[in-house]
């Protein structure tokens, strides 16, 4: 009896756990957490230039995207969501300083001096948005 109750507490505790993990995950992706519609998060449907068109890297994409809230909002605003898609995507890190540099150049275009764009810089992707900045110069 003895055995067959270790046999039954064994088995339970390893296929307990692979059913609660299970459960748990089911649960979660069934649930919607927000809209699709309106959050920013760059999709694989935004990654093509055109329909049929060859796919675009998302950091492109993202580029584009921040170098016209740049243009729209205010260098500040765009580094911010440089950071907030840096965090939502850690992928995006290695062409976190590449962004921000273009960001800086966009900034210096927009204000038309270096030191106006650097008003807005702040610790996103190290130096980079300065950097971009000195090389508009």
């Amino acid at each position: 009896m003895n055995q067959v109750a270790r046999r039954i507490g064994r088995t339970l505790a390893l296929v307990l756990p692979v059913v609660l993990v299970l459960s748990g995950t089911l649960a979660v992706t069934a649930v919607p957490w927000a809209s699709s519609a309106g959050t920013g998060v760059l999709t694989a449907s935004a990654e093509r230039a055109a329909p049929g068109g060859p796919p675009r890297a998302r950091h492109e994409v993202l580029r584009e995207r921040l170098v016209e809230e740049l243009r729209r909002e205010d260098p500040g605003a765009a580094l911010t969501s440089l950071q907030a898609e840096v965090d939502r995507d850690p992928s995006l890190a290695g062409h976190c300083a590449s962004l921000a540099r273009a960001l800086g150049r966009a900034a210096v275009e927009k204000y038309g001096s270096a030191r106006r764009a650097h008003e807005f810089s702040r610790p996103v992707c190290d130096t980079s948005f300065a950097a971009g900045i000195a090389v508009s110069r």
